[in-house]
């Protein structure tokens, strides 16, 4: 009999990708609030860089978007609206955040969205042999090859990262 810490429960995140025949791996680590890509990175022992954070943002008309970005990056918000053709873009607040992608912040992942957004990760991550993005929870990441990011969901590579 497997321990209930062997099994890791299916998300919208890992059913959309099992469904598109994409292999991944699983990493659960111990959640903490307002931990971030740092702890996520240190528990799994990989390097921040190749830790991927999901980013909900909109355009100054509220549309809303995700952006995939390194954990040891933030986002100029100023060179991807001028990238996508947007007067701004700015981050959700986190309870709309939640309703449009229908993952919790700390949990949200590309995969699985509950509604369709356009999804722009920097391009640098696409470089990246494997990369650990969220499953769809706290405290999970599924390690992939980024170019499923261009393959199964709407993504688009821009250039936006700025050193934390």
């Amino acid at each position: 009999m497997s321990s209930k810490k062997d099994h890791i429960s299916e998300t919208q995140a890992t059913q959309f990708l099992r469904k598109h025949g994409i292999s991944f791996t699983e990493h659960p680590y111990p959640y903490e609030e307002h931990g971030g890509t740092s702890v996520s990175a240190r528990e799994l022992g990989v390097d921040e860089h190749h830790v991927v954070k999901t980013l909900v943002m909109q355009d100054e008309a509220a549309r809303p978007m995700l952006v995939l970005m390194h954990g040891d990056r933030k986002v100029s918000t100023k060179n991807l609206a001028r990238q996508i053709g947007c007067k701004s873009v700015e981050p959700c607040k986190p309870e709309v955040a939640n309703r449009h992608s229908g993952f919790l912040i700390g949990g949200t992942s590309p995969f699985g969205t509950r509604k369709a957004m356009p999804v722009y990760v920097e391009e640098s991550i696409l470089a990246i042999p494997k990369i650990y993005i969220n499953g769809g929870r706290r405290g999970f990441l599924i390690g992939i090859a980024p170019d499923v990011i261009v393959k199964v969901l709407p993504g688009k590579s821009v250039h936006c990262a700025l050193e934390e």
